[in-house]
């Protein structure tokens, strides 16, 4: 039987050099759980965010039959689930192979791909296409085995919106060309075709294990200066040409709401945990309205439709709004994000979930993230209302990628601490 593993490390809020890993990649996985104080946790990879229905059933099987029966997002469109039995392993990984969702026991935890979630609903985009080949060769390449749980890809349509989360390696879908990233440089790589995508993206993968050999670097980041700068000019000899083009400092998910001619929605899924109804009401939607589920960085979904009349996608939209998830933009809960938290982490200082909800109010112009602890999982990109419960109160400040202005903590004062996040999100985000 395969049994949990210790608390995996928590990600940086900065993007510069990290210093070298201690101890071996304890990110979990389905073959890997994490204990947790609310039981084992599995974090299921689901590239691209992209689920068929008798997909999404399986998950919610797995969820009712192992652990609490919820389904937790993440902020790389993958599935948690919690409250798992530490013996459970070898089931739940047959479960999940049987649904296609674990193609290669050797590759699970480095199938993290993210991909714009309305790529192809308002025009012809290459991105299922690379995110089939890109899976296809991860999982058929023995050195991508060794990818930490960590290293990201991003697939990008052209809008900018996972181009702007800092991926290790990001496909980007310009007019007819394909431009590869090497982390979150400022230059990227004309590739040659729209074809050359997944394989110049594993390639340039396996160069970074290569370059990382012996650091204990994790992500592209984690490089020192110098290792980065030439693992970005032996990619690009044989990338193609390179082109300036400034990765955008903030990702824009999709709005509430319905989308493009196809009358595809999307919904935010507060805090990103999704109970047994309402997943299956979204299920019952993609099943009826096309078979597919898309999951977003952003905790949200997406459904692609078509839903033939817009009243089709209106009277879907009202039944997902009764069930409590996030219809419109102007949902209280829109920007809100937030850790498990206590009781559920052990590290956390308080239930910054219910906080979070105790502050809802007016939709603020920057999204606020809640921690409970100085790791902050799952915080997001960019520019961000950061809020992390301490021992003494809870601390509040205005994070710009790398850069942090001096935080405002907030003591023991509900109403205060609702006041002070509602005036920090009300601040224009940064030009």
């Amino acid at each position: 039987m395969l049994a949990a593993m210790p608390d995996s490390a928590p990600s940086p809020v900065s993007a510069g050099s990290a210093p070298p890993r201690a101890g071996g990649d304890a990110c979990p996985g389905t073959l890997r759980l994490h204990r947790a104080d609310d039981g084992a946790l599995a974090r299921v990879r689901i590239p691209g965010g992209v689920l068929t229905a008798a997909q999404a059933d399986a998950l919610l099987a797995a969820a009712d039959r192992f652990g609490d029966g919820e389904l937790h997002l993440t902020s790389r469109g993958n599935v948690q689930l919690r409250g798992l039995g530490a013996e459970c392993g070898g089931e739940l990984a047959e479960l999940l192979t049987a649904a296609g969702l674990l193609p290669s026991a050797a590759h699970e935890r480095a199938r993290n791909v993210v991909a714009s979630p309305l790529a192809g609903l308002d025009g012809p985009s290459p991105l299922r296409a690379w995110l089939t080949g890109l899976d296809r060769l991860l999982c058929g390449s023995p050195a991508a085995a060794a990818l930490s749980g960590r290293f990201l890809f991003a697939l990008d349509d052209g809008r900018g919106d996972v181009d702007a989360l800092g991926a290790d390696v990001t496909l980007i879908a310009a007019d007819d060309d394909c431009l590869l990233r090497i982390g979150a440089g400022d230059e990227v790589f004309r590739l040659p075709s729209a074809d050359e995508g997944p394989r110049a993206a594993l390639r340039a993968a396996e160069a970074f294990l290569r370059a990382a050999r012996g650091s204990g670097a994790w992500r592209v980041r984690d490089l020192s200066e110098g290792v980065r700068a030439e693992l970005v000019r032996t990619v690009g000899a044989t990338a193609g040409p390179a082109v300036r083009r400034p990765r955008p400092r903030t990702a824009t998910p999709p709005a509430p709401g319905r989308h493009g001619s196809s009358n595809a929605i999307s919904v935010g899924v507060p805090l990103g945990r999704l109970t047994p109804a309402q997943w299956r009401l979204l299920t019952g939607t993609a099943r009826h309205h096309g078979g597919e589920l898309r999951l977003t960085p952003w905790r949200g979904v997406v459904v692609p439709g078509p839903f033939g009349r817009p009243e089709d996608a209106a009277e879907a939209l009202g039944a997902l709004a009764a069930a409590g998830l996030i219809t419109a933009p102007d949902s209280p809960w829109t920007g809100v994000g937030a850790c498990i938290g206590h009781p559920g982490c052990a590290k956390s200082s308080s239930d910054v979930r219910a906080e979070a909800g105790a502050a809802v109010g007016p939709v603020g112009r920057l999204p606020v993230y809640w921690s409970g602890c100085e790791r902050r999982c799952g915080h997001p990109q960019g520019e961000w209302i950061d809020v992390v419960a301490t021992p003494d109160g809870h601390r509040v400040s205005h994070v710009r990628g790398e850069r942090r202005d001096p935080p405002k903590t907030v003591r023991d004062d509900p109403a205060a601490l609702a006041a002070a996040v509602a005036a920090a999100r009300s601040r224009s985000p940064s030009r």
